[in-house]
């Protein structure tokens, strides 16, 4: 539920702002004066007291209007009957712990490795029925591991701009293992991959790294079904025009969300149908095919999407 004398108030510190999607209002940034309303607002009741901001192109934000209006320069006045309309959020200062994130101390290259265990040729058998050749291996630097909390998994490191490791996927190879995935308890608010991306030419987003080594060309995996905050800035800031959404249909809300930001970005957004397959599946060639013979997506085309869920 909106409080609509917040959301006056508010305006009358920031300027009038646009209505978007659960309970938000964007308004043009004061911090970075941005041309387009990138900061967001979110004015729905929380038991909590949070109503949190966030501006997409400085990434200024917090947890409480009232700090949001205390950074814009508003009058004690304005302050004071904000504070009648939601709780304050006392902020409180830590000593910021840094964790640098490192490969496994188990993990060994499965193209540098002179080792022929049972172990190694269970993981390239695996790879292979994936689809992902040597030289797949070579490019993302795929390992795996004998023992230690990641033993009989693949590891699929990622790296950002500057090639420094910003995270890695571990998959068992086990056929029938208890546990898939054991992935690095870090941050995924991470551009994976980044330093093979081109921002002038077409991305794909897909959701996991298997799809975007099938895909092989700028194409970056979700780790998931979101869009982290920091990959949606870059998606928004960089020149890159053309975007295409390639997630499973069980994610199909999710992705015709980030069709509707994007489009209101300008971009140019395709929708693809993945017909119950994932890109690895598919396998490079098809899914080639798949996403030339996809329409860009309109706002018509959109709401009839939405409508028909």
């Amino acid at each position: 539920m909106v409080n609509e004398l917040l959301v006056n108030l508010v305006n009358s510190v920031l300027g009038t702002g646009k209505r978007t999607a659960r309970g938000n209002q964007s308004y043009h940034c004061p911090f970075c004066n941005h041309a387009k309303p990138k900061l967001e607002v979110n004015f729905s009741e929380n038991k909590k007291g949070y109503n949190p901001w966030h501006c997409w192109v400085c990434d200024k934000k917090g947890k409480s209007i009232l700090h949001l209006l205390r950074k814009a320069g508003a009058s004690q006045d304005k302050i004071a009957e904000a504070k009648t309309y939601v709780k304050d959020v006392t902020y409180t200062t830590k000593e910021k712990v840094v964790n640098v994130l490192k490969l496994p101390s188990e993990y060994t290259r499965l193209d540098q490795s002179d080792n022929n265990s049972i172990i190694k040729r269970h993981a390239l058998a695996y790879l292979n029925k994936r689809g992902i050749s040597m030289t797949d291996i070579s490019k993302y630097n795929i390992g795996y591991c004998e023992e230690g909390i990641y033993k009989n998994m693949i590891i699929i490191p990622t790296y950002d701009k500057d090639g420094i490791l910003n995270y890695f996927v571990a998959r068992s190879f086990e056929k029938d293992s208890f546990i898939k995935y054991k992935n690095p308890q870090v941050s995924r608010d991470i551009i994976p991959n980044e330093h093979f991306i081109n921002w002038s030419l077409p991305i794909i987003l897909c959701e996991g790294v298997f799809d975007a080594i099938a895909i092989k060309r700028n194409a970056i995996p979700l780790l998931g079904k979101n869009i982290q905050s920091n990959l949606m800035k870059k998606l928004i800031t960089t020149q890159v025009n053309k975007i295409y959404i390639a997630l499973d249909r069980d994610a199909i809300k999710q992705a015709l969300r980030f069709c509707e930001l994007l489009l209101a970005e300008g971009k140019e957004v395709y929708l693809v149908d993945l017909q119950d397959k994932d890109p690895s599946e598919m396998g490079f060639l098809n899914f080639t095919k798949l996403i030339q013979n996809t329409p860009s997506l309109t706002y018509y085309n959109l709401m009839e999407k939405k409508l028909s869920l």
